[in-house]
């Protein structure tokens, strides 16, 4: 039997083995140390966002579930709140008064200026879009605006448009590729640049990654370059979920474009994956332009804190006297103004309202609209795509479309390639072109950008177009989802649950 040692005193020690033991056992208690102080200032932290989830989500659901998961999960859930929990952009706004501190006077003045172009509801036709005051300005008359049908019209357009510019350009996108369109949109800019005239470039960071020889290249030429910056300022480190997905293209104040496209080829039809892009924009000539510059100022002065020198001058167009809104939509709005613009065209249809979204997932106030726009006998169709760029957008479409096609509202699903469009019609009288898809991410995380358009004759291209996009489309039937296997129905079900964040 192994005799126990003891010391010179007279008293037991402790033997090799139980010093190993005991030297063995202090990193797994300072592990365990370590753990339950994570674990602590977790749900303390899960506390504190527990509150803040309370004051500040949406709707009761949410909270209840934030709540729930923070306490009970917050290692995981405290950093996935702070992420994509908040749905209002912290600091835009204040940068938006600061605009408006900064240049009173001059805002003023260009109120008074744009005042012989303003019209009224009735003029407008907009079946009351003005009486909601959702936009910083008023429809405004004197407009030329055409309708840009898919890639190469859309570019060859604004292309022309930046080689005649001569005070200054400014361009916006949410998707920027260094691919031969990107290129040739950087060539063009370099050239102006050379001539001396000003040029401005915003994109998001989010959207756009990865060009950092693409910027300089510009930036070495004199061409101002900045990111939006989402997650400028020490409160919006985490504001990871909002993106900055406007495109619009201004040149010297006096023309605008503004639709789906971003710069890229695949927007094109240069992808394999998707040869047949499908997608919209505008070209607006007249008073309303200073509208879309308006919304680029905004969003230039929270990039940089500048404000740029622009011409506020409003031009008339040549031809034509369209009536156009500019309306800019976003998370720093006081209220949730593009879906609030949604429901208000559904809602103010007399006769029909035609919509096509590539990424179809509204909330259930605009659901609710559409229901009671065709109960009330309004020609409700709604086009998306067949084939898609997020499976879960795709998925979730299924979890809701059936209650819309028993409701009588006609859903078509665009065969030939990705359509990427967001337009609507409302009636005879109203058009909608811009950046805001139907889903959630737009209605309340994206700053998007809308033009609304009262033109007789852009309707009926706008009608043309919708017509020739359903004669290539499949109409759906409550039967093909009747026939949807059953895991195809409860994964529809599981991905409209990530809606909020989609």
């Amino acid at each position: 039997m192994k005799k126990r040692a003891t010391s010179h005193t007279g008293g037991p020690t402790a033997s090799s083995d139980d010093q190993q033991a005991s030297s063995a056992t202090r990193p797994r208690k300072r592990r365990r140390g370590l753990w339950a102080t994570i674990l602590l200032v977790a749900h303390l932290l899960g506390i504190y966002s527990s509150f803040d989830a309370l004051m500040s989500t949406r709707t009761s659901q949410g909270a209840i579930a934030w709540i729930l998961s923070l306490n009970t999960l917050p290692v995981l859930s405290v950093p996935a709140y702070w992420i994509f929990g908040r749905d209002k952009f912290e600091g835009y706004s204040i940068a938006r008064a600061e605009i408006d501190e900064l240049s009173q006077e001059h805002q003023d003045a260009l109120r008074k200026l744009v005042e012989p172009y303003v019209r009224e509801v009735t003029e407008a036709g907009s079946g009351g879009f003005a009486g909601l005051k959702l936009a910083e300005m008023p429809f405004l008359g004197s407009n030329a605006v055409e309708l840009l049908i898919d890639g190469e019209a859309t570019f060859d357009s604004i292309f022309a448009g930046i080689d005649e510019a001569e005070d200054y350009v400014l361009v916006q996108f949410y998707i920027v590729h260094d691919d031969e369109l990107g290129r040739a949109l950087k060539e063009r800019l370099l050239a102006k640049a050379a001539e001396g005239v000003p040029v401005y470039f915003l994109y998001d960071e989010i959207g756009t990654r990865g060009l950092e020889d693409y910027w300089k290249e510009l930036t070495d030429a004199g061409v101002s370059v900045t990111p939006f910056n989402t997650t400028r300022g020490p409160s919006n480190r985490f504001q990871l979920n909002f993106r900055n997905h406007r495109k619009i293209v201004v040149v010297d104040g006096k023309t605008g474009w503004v639709g789906g496209h971003n710069v890229g080829d695949e927007y094109m039809g240069r992808d394999p994956e998707f040869p047949n892009w499908r997608d919209t924009h505008m070209k607006l000539t007249g008073p309303a332009v200073l509208e879309l510059q308006l919304s680029f100022l905004e969003d230039w002065r929270w990039a940089t804190d500048d404000l740029v020198e622009l011409s506020w001058q409003p031009v008339p167009a040549e031809e034509g006297d369209a009536t156009v809104l500019i309306l800019p939509t976003g998370p720093a709005d006081r209220l949730e103004t593009c879906s609030l613009m949604y429901q208000q065209a559904i809602h103010s249809a007399k006769e029909r309202i035609w919509i096509a979204s590539p990424y179809f997932v509204p909330d259930d106030g605009v659901i609710s609209a559409l229901h009671l726009a065709a109960l009330r006998g309004v020609d409700v169709r709604i086009i998306i795509p067949e084939i898609s760029d997020n499976f879960l957008v795709y998925y979730s479409a299924y979890a809701f479309v059936g209650e819309l096609l028993e409701s009588g509202i006609e859903i078509y699903r665009y065969q030939p390639g990705f359509m990427h469009q967001k337009v609507f019609l409302v009636d005879d009288i109203l058009g909608g072109v811009g950046t805001a898809n139907f889903d959630n991410r737009s209605f309340r995380l994206n700053f998007e950008v809308t033009a609304l358009v009262s033109d007789e004759q852009f309707v009926e291209d706008m009608e043309a177009m919708f017509e020739a996009d359903m004669e290539k489309s499949e109409r759906m039937a409550v039967v093909q989802l009747e026939a949807k296997p059953i895991w195809f129905r409860a994964l529809s079900r599981l991905c409209y649950l990530a809606a909020p964040v989609q």
